[in-house]
């Protein structure tokens, strides 16, 4: 799998009692996206990032961490072959990714993800 980007999603009671501390405090002050149980924010200046996220809207367990891969399909293939458990079956979802949870070794639940606008030649 070519990972693009891994980001850490952290568990929140509040998505709107929580911003004010990373985007005023720690100066992630771009919101990428706010779906209400999950909101990303980003430093302009340096690119460091955290998605903060309430309750996943579609799967049955939440994931701690986001890898954005340029072929989520063929992750999803290596996963299966590899013998790991999905946790979320592979799946485009309403707001625009396609994505599956794969549970890691030491029980960690991963989401990896992939955008319709992402390819490998537009990745740096």
């Amino acid at each position: 799998m070519r990972v693009t980007r891994i980001t850490t999603n952290l568990r929140v009671p509040d998505i709107d009692a929580a911003k004010s501390f990373y985007t005023g405090y720690l100066g992630l002050t771009d919101e990428e996206f706010n779906l209400g149980w999950v909101a990303r924010y980003t430093s302009p200046e340096t690119g460091a990032h955290v998605q903060l996220v309430t309750r996943d809207a579609t799967a049955a367990e939440d994931s701690v961490m986001s890898v954005h891969t340029t072929d989520v399909e063929a992750a999803y293939r290596e996963a299966q072959q590899l013998g790991y458990e999905i946790v979320h079956p592979i799946t485009t979802e309403a707001w625009g990714p396609r994505r599956f949870f794969v549970r890691a070794p030491d029980g960690t639940v991963i989401n990896v993800v992939g955008h319709p606008t992402e390819h490998a030649e537009d990745v740096s």
